[in-house]
């Protein structure tokens, strides 16, 4: 096995949830300590993805190619680049009140919806509304503040449905307080949705090389291990959920796909993203794909 010396790794994220397990369980899964890397994970707040990777706080960040079109929108030519995908699917799930078996996308016109407000996941739902035949103007699109209030106002009798990333959702299934009608990211086309971004100095070196290979075993090992042992590993991580709930939050996204293929981003998911925020008007032109997409280093 190729090993690097011992160093660390220093990784930031702009969500912290189940789907990004690909990038959680290089640490949980050890993959990067078999490289000799050590590692630190925490939670971006106040500074965006490129700030924090240009101002040398952090060595890799979760983010997605969608977060540097407005920066180049604005002029900015000096960022960092998206060396690897981590899902090729939103990863967000809409809960209603009650189960529902034959909910379709139609049942949410004429009722309120907890929708989040994040740039893409809300760039992303509107376009699955529109796949779906379903008139946004007729929702009552609820904004209830961040993660921790969409979740706090729904559980507290606020709207018909929410808009959630895994595991909150499976949480309110446990709870008997909301039952998972739809995946958003099975409701639409695959896309490059979330990636990893770092500098182009960064890439080159060979404790990149080192993270690359322990980032694709962990891939493949969450898109192929059972969701059981994978929850275990990273039931540190998910303090505030259930172990059964985390084993079916992954099994979800391993159903989904959303973790499997090559982890490079490819020009046809990157396409397809533009094509959705161009959908929704959240960008005014396509970016090309050199200046956003760096391959993933060797090694």
């Amino acid at each position: 096995m190729n090993r690097t010396p011992q160093q660390t790794i220093r990784i930031l994220v702009s969500r912290h949830s189940a789907f990004y397990s690909p990038l959680i369980s290089t640490i949980a899964g050890g993959f990067l300590a078999e490289e000799g890397l050590d590692s630190t994970y925490g939670v971006l707040k106040g500074l965006s993805a490129a700030d924090a990777i240009r101002r040398g706080e952090a060595d890799v960040v979760q983010t997605a190619v969608s977060s540097s079109w407005g920066l180049l929108e604005k002029g900015d030519r000096d960022l960092p680049v998206h060396f690897a995908q981590i899902n090729q699917r939103d990863g967000f799930f809409l809960a209603g009140r009650k189960r529902d078996p034959s909910f379709h996308w139609k049942k949410l016109e004429g009722q309120s919806l907890l929708a989040d407000h994040g740039g893409q996941p809300l760039v992303m739902l509107k376009y699955a509304a529109f796949v779906n035949g379903v008139d946004w103007s007729k929702i009552n699109v609820i904004d209830a503040g961040g993660i921790e209030e969409i979740d706090a106002a729904f559980r507290a009798g606020r709207g018909d449905y929410v808009h959630q990333q895994g595991p909150l959702p499976q949480q309110l299934e446990k709870d008997g307080i909301g039952y998972i009608v739809a995946s958003v990211g099975a409701s639409m086309p695959p896309v490059a949705f979330s990636s990893l971004l770092a500098s182009r100095a960064f890439l080159a070196t060979e404790t990149a090389q080192a993270f690359m290979r322990a980032y694709r075993k962990a891939r493949r090992w969450v898109s192929e291990a059972p969701a059981e042992e994978i929850a275990e590993k990273e039931a540190p991580f998910f303090p505030g959920i259930e172990r059964d709930v985390l084993a079916t939050t992954i099994a979800s996204y391993q159903t989904l796909g959303c973790w499997q293929g090559d982890p490079a981003i490819s020009r046809e998911l990157y396409e397809q993203s533009l094509t959705v925020f161009l959908h929704s008007k959240a960008i005014n032109q396509r970016h090309p794909y050199e200046d956003v997409v760096a391959p993933p280093p060797e090694g």
